[in-house]
């Protein structure tokens, strides 16, 4: 007989973003806090992401082979090649950025097919979590307890009185609700056949239009906290699904810098993602509004780092950071919506102006604004008199600021990472 107290293989396989990344890191590092050992599944062009924290990695092809460098590149390629599509209203970004991304993750489903099964035979893991929009057939069939993870908008688990998933309509904004769902069902039409054909070789049965993924029998976590969930007509069963109240992965200390203007003036962070930087244009427009305000600011550039000339004497930029260290310090953010960012900002109670440009940034915008934790501002249309306005209404405004202090006091008491860990210790 198996002794149940004897340490146990976890396998993650999160998508190939930095956001399903990190999450799915900081409940690793819980895992193996509790003596178990985290392996990683992935996309070859994260392998060193995950290795950078120490952890063991298997490459699973998600798309023809090819080297990191030009990998990296094709994603940059592909989302500045969407920047004139970033202006555009979630409804608009059907047809031209959501089509061409669910391509893109059709295409994954039917790559990891090819090297997933072999990968899971060779690790042998006791539990096996993915945190992906698509099913992935060999993970079904592994033989073994499988979560999925649903580190975006909780909204990806659908229900009929809540925002269908990409749309940013708001919670009772019905008629927005509808017209989404109907033309992303008219748009993803064709590729969803295919994707059910795919199911169909692989021995699956087909899902209902729109849908390319399922609920796991064993256990479905959910990032988002109970402060920002939204009332559904069919309340998620909680022996499947638990929220998680967000999960902050641990990251190295970051020491703010000194600045030549503004010293001890409030501190505003600025991050668009690896892959938002390249609308450069953007940030540096944020970046001369920042600059004549009596704050300091951090700027989150990416790979981008060249593109900028003379800053003002009260703004840094950097290519990366060590994002929760650098939030817990600051006093607002201005972000894209991110799942990360969205629930690290509420995590340590701060204030976030959040502009979306796309996927589930325009849902958690929306949120962030109706459940009083911050605004939603137009990624482009605004004024730097908006912008000012809505600073100081994140660093004044008390009732703001009693929200967010309640909902971190809340979020950290529960212990995202440990409560995650402690669940798929149980499965396994």
């Amino acid at each position: 007989m198996p002794d149940a107290a004897a340490p146990k293989t976890i396998a993650f396989f999160p998508e190939a973003a930095f956001g399903p990344a990190l999450n799915s890191v900081g409940i690793a590092q819980a895992v193996e806090a509790r003596g178990h050992k985290a392996v990683f599944l992935s996309d070859p062009g994260f392998l060193e992401v995950y290795r950078g924290y120490g952890f063991e990695a298997h490459p699973v092809n998600l798309s023809e082979p090819m080297p990191a460098e030009e990998m990296a590149k094709f994603w940059s390629d592909f989302i500045n090649g969407h920047i004139p599509n970033f202006r555009k209203s979630p409804y608009d970004q059907l047809d031209n950025y959501v089509k061409d991304c669910w391509t893109a993750i059709v295409d994954s489903a039917r790559w990891a097919q090819k090297d997933l099964p072999g990968v899971l035979a060779g690790i042998r893991p006791d539990v096996v979590c993915v945190d992906n929009v698509i099913l992935f057939p060999a993970i079904k069939q592994s033989g073994k307890p499988w979560v999925r993870i649903i580190s975006c908008s909780e909204n990806e688990i659908e229900d009929p009185d809540i925002p269908p998933h990409l749309s940013g309509c708001g919670e009772q904004d019905h008629a927005c609700h509808e017209a989404f769902r109907a033309r992303f069902n008219e748009v993803i039409g064709p590729l969803h056949a295919e994707f059910n054909a795919f199911l169909k070789d692989c021995g699956e049965a087909p899902y209902p239009l729109g849908q390319f993924f399922e609920a796991s029998p064993f256990m479905n976590l959910l990032l988002y906290p109970e402060p920002v969930k939204f009332q559904r007509r069919h309340p998620l069963p909680p022996e499947r699904f638990q929220y998680l109240e967000g999960c902050v992965r641990k990251e190295a200390p970051y020491e703010v810098p000194g600045f030549a203007a503004n010293e001890g003036k409030p501190l505003v962070y600025v991050s668009f993602g690896s892959l938002g930087a390249g609308d450069v244009d953007l940030l540096k427009r944020i970046i001369a509004a920042v600059g004549k305000l009596p704050y300091r600011a951090l700027v989150n550039v990416g790979d981008y780092a060249g593109q900028y000339g003379e800053l003002p004497a009260n703004v840094q930029i950097a290519g990366w950071f060590p994002q929760p260290s650098v939030i817990a310090q600051v006093d607002a953010v201005i972000h894209h919506g991110g799942n990360n960012s969205f629930t690290e900002c509420l995590y340590f109670g701060k204030p976030a102006i959040i502009m979306p440009y796309v996927w589930d940034g325009h849902d958690n915008a929306t949120r962030v604004q109706e459940t009083g934790h911050g605004f939603k501002l137009d990624r482009y249309d605004w004024s730097e008199a908006d912008l000012a306005a809505k600073l100081e209404a994140c660093l004044t405004d008390p009732a703001i600021r009693q929200k967010l202090l309640a909902t971190s006091t809340h979020m950290q008491a529960a212990n995202g990472p440990e409560k995650a860990a402690a669940i798929i210790e149980g499965l396994a």
